[in-house]
């Protein structure tokens, strides 16, 4: 079965290396102005979990992205930043976000390091004036000032927002995880490493599901994403009737100089405009990067507004071609190829099945039955630290 299958796809196939000890994953990329060091991994660590680094002295990057939570916030549906203040976008895994060409749902940032900057001063997250206070602390404390000399041979006057930006991307880029049990079962060969039902629902995924058209998988590598952004009728099915005159508002305040990080986190429709903010294209409108399924069942809810509680209802959407609920219209700007899928609940189920196979072996949260047609009880992710070295909204 699985030579079959490596036949039909072998057009789509381009070889890459293996990541050394991440059975199922590609090499990892690394900036050649930001080579990892054990030394400034550690800083990075210490960084990320600093909750100085808020206005309230409550909340770190480690608040949204907690290791025993998938690197996610689960089960919050938007994140909570300080004062319990609430944004509008599910908190994205840190976990393989290393292989990401673009951060945010939106793509806003181009890299780990730029991305780690914005949520310091987003007014609903840390809530920082200005990167200042951050600076003062580690300029000052002699543990920062210490790691920052060992990692880039800096003194306190020289450390800059630069350098703690290349170190939490450093400690981000050992958050790799691959070498679930699909990984085994489908590039090491071993044949019962999966259920039937998760093979069902492979071909089902190559097939009549058509999810590998975005969550691409290649010939030694699968990183489960095409990096590309696409609208598939969540959120802006919400706003339909007002798209225009929201799309016009913000790009008349972008021009007048709006934060575009602070004005998606904090109003909830310009949220749904999805990649448009970033690029101001029509035929970017609603659309949303396209996440990994890597260690996916560890990290409910799902999409950009956490609005899909389970696998199940996210395969239900796409089964209902674009829509939550059957027979809803449409939005104007779905991407093409979006329609109903004509599955059968055990197709839904073998398709979740397929999903849960791909988290990483020791991240194995406890089974759901909602995931599941006739579950009813939704459940609590319970979650390891990865530990492999190699990473938001």
């Amino acid at each position: 079965m699985k030579t079959k299958l490596l036949l039909m796809l072998a057009g789509s196939f381009y070889l890459m290396p293996l990541y050394a000890g991440d059975l199922g994953l590609p090499a990892l990329p690394v900036p050649a102005d930001n080579p990892q060091s054990v030394e400034k991994i550690a800083l990075g660590d210490r960084l990320f979990n600093d909750i100085r680094f808020s206005s309230t002295g409550t909340v770190s990057c480690a608040t949204c992205h907690a290791p025993e939570k998938g690197f996610t916030d689960s089960p919050l549906e938007t994140s909570k930043g300080i004062n319990d203040l609430r944004g509008t976008r599910n908190a994205p895994t840190v976990l393989n976000a290393a292989f990401n060409k673009t951060q945010f749902w939106d793509g806003r940032s181009p890299s780990l390091e730029d991305q780690s900057q914005h949520p310091f001063l987003n007014p609903v997250e840390m809530g920082l004036a200005s990167h200042d206070p951050i600076l003062e602390i580690v300029k000052s404390e002699p543990q920062y000032v210490a790691a920052f000399e060992a990692s880039f041979g800096v003194q306190p006057d020289q450390i800059e927002m630069a350098h703690v930006m290349k170190a939490i991307a450093a400690f981000e880029r050992t958050k790799i995880a691959g070498n679930s049990a699909w990984d085994k079962w489908y590039f090491a060969g071993e044949e019962d490493a999966i259920s039937a039902s998760a093979e069902r629902g492979f071909i089902l995924f190559l097939g009549n599901g058509r999810c590998v058209s975005c969550h691409v998988i290649e010939q030694d590598q699968a990183l489960f994403t095409d990096h590309l952004f696409h609208n598939i009728g969540i959120g802006m099915n919400d706003i339909q009737p007002r798209i225009s005159e929201l799309a016009g508002a913000f790009l008349k305040a972008k021009a007048a100089g709006a934060d575009v990080d602070i004005a998606v986190l904090t109003d909830p429709e310009v949220s749904h405009l999805g990649r448009f903010v970033v690029d101001e294209q029509l035929s970017s409108m609603g659309g949303f990067k396209t996440p990994t399924l890597r260690n996916i069942a560890l990290t409910p809810p799902y999409m950009h507004d956490g609005s899909l509680a389970t696998l199940r209802e996210v395969v239900v959407h796409y089964q209902n071609g674009g829509v939550t609920h059957e027979g809803d219209p449409v939005n104007d700007f779905l991407s093409g190829g979006i329609r109903p899928l004509n599955l059968t609940d055990q197709d839904i189920d073998d398709l979740v099945a397929f999903m849960e196979a791909l988290t990483t072996e020791g991240l194995t949260p406890p089974a759901t039955a909602l995931n599941r047609a006739e579950g009813s009880q939704r459940f609590a992710t319970g979650v390891q630290p990865a530990t492999s070295t190699g990473g938001g909204e």
